[in-house]
């Protein structure tokens, strides 16, 4: 016979093995593709904090896809307690339709965007093709891959840096607009997203250029092994912001609104940061920037406001449908 205070022992344990599983935090995050390895880093980072400060495990899920493809599923139901994308209008069509507030841009230091990036171009080993700056993706003899703008922020980002790279050259927009139609008569395929990009130029060997995501470098080496590519720096070339937000839709239902909000909290802190860099992932802090400077070689670099006035702007002019890009696009298939 087992004693009665016995089993109450057992009882207490098994209880106390049950809580713990069941005290393991849960959450989801929603990011745009090329961020997969760095979100794997801080993923491992933030959960030994967690574990530090809280005492609680933390189980982290991830879904990768291109940017706007991933803002349309949590919109329709996809149940993220956080979104980490590569541009504002994904956030920003999540918050006109309640998905995550309002006021997200506030809640985060830095218009709620903990990292930025730029545009660059990668070509194959030894840069067959001397390709040296924007006006070289119209040449005949160039086949230009980048993402659909319709599809991801990587795409849309490489058409604003195309379009601003005439400006910033004097160039008026109806000067951009014919750069423009010529650059994407070199567009043998429209990718989905910037892994698809990165794969239809790698393993399906299309192409002489690669218009991309700095970190999308650091990427390509560690997946295809390093002497694959060269990257080449235009002459200038577009500032981008890694926006995120917390899902309140589902941290409303789910009670998870703290743990989002500590998640992205922590892309700020010193270690995140440094893991950005790593990744070639342009990080705020200063310290981080002057520890990768060798990393991060100069260029040039305009705003979006500067000539666009903000991201929802140029959506609604240049990639809603019937905009400048379908009808430049449409153009170009001439």
């Amino acid at each position: 016979m087992i004693s009665t205070t016995v089993k109450s022992v057992v009882l207490a344990a098994a209880l106390a093995i049950g809580g713990s599983a069941l005290a393991q935090d849960k959450l989801l995050n929603v990011s745009y593709d090329v961020a997969r390895e760095f979100y794997k880093d801080y993923n491992a980072a933030f959960a030994n904090h967690y574990k530090k400060t809280t005492g609680k495990d933390v189980k982290i899920d991830q879904s990768h896809a291109g940017s706007s493809a991933q803002a349309r599923a949590v919109n329709d139901g996809l149940e993220a307690d956080v979104v980490t994308f590569n541009t504002t209008t994904d956030v920003q069509f999540l918050a006109d339709n309640g998905v995550v507030a309002k006021d997200w841009a506030k809640q985060f230091p830095h218009d709620a965007a903990p990292t930025t990036s730029t545009m660059l171009f990668l070509v194959r080993k030894g840069n067959p093709k001397n390709i040296k700056d924007w006006n070289d993706l119209t040449r005949p003899d160039v086949k230009v891959v980048v993402v659909n703008p319709k599809t991801g922020g990587n795409g849309r980002y490489a058409y604003l840096a195309a379009w601003g790279s005439v400006r910033e050259k004097g160039g008026s927009d109806a000067d951009a607009a014919a750069y423009i139609t010529q650059l994407y008569k070199n567009v043998p395929v429209l990718a989905k997203g910037g892994r698809d990009a990165t794969a239809t130029f790698l393993q399906r060997n299309v192409g002489d250029v690669l218009i991309t995501f700095e970190s999308e470098v650091v990427s390509v080496e560690r997946e295809f092994g390093k002497g694959k590519v060269d990257a080449v720096y235009p002459s200038v070339s577009i500032t981008t912001e890694n926006p995120v937000a917390v899902v309140q839709r589902t941290t409303a239902k789910k009670g998870s609104g703290e743990l989002a909000k500590a998640y992205l909290d922590y892309l700020y802190s010193e270690e995140a940061q440094d893991i950005a860099a790593k990744h070639a992932i342009r990080p705020r802090s200063e310290a981080a920037l002057a520890k990768y400077q060798d990393q991060f070689k100069p260029i040039q670099q305009f705003t979006v406001a500067k000539y666009f006035g903000t991201l929802n702007q140029a959506q609604k002019e240049h990639f809603n449908d019937g905009g400048k890009f379908d009808q430049l696009y449409q153009g170009s298939a001439k």
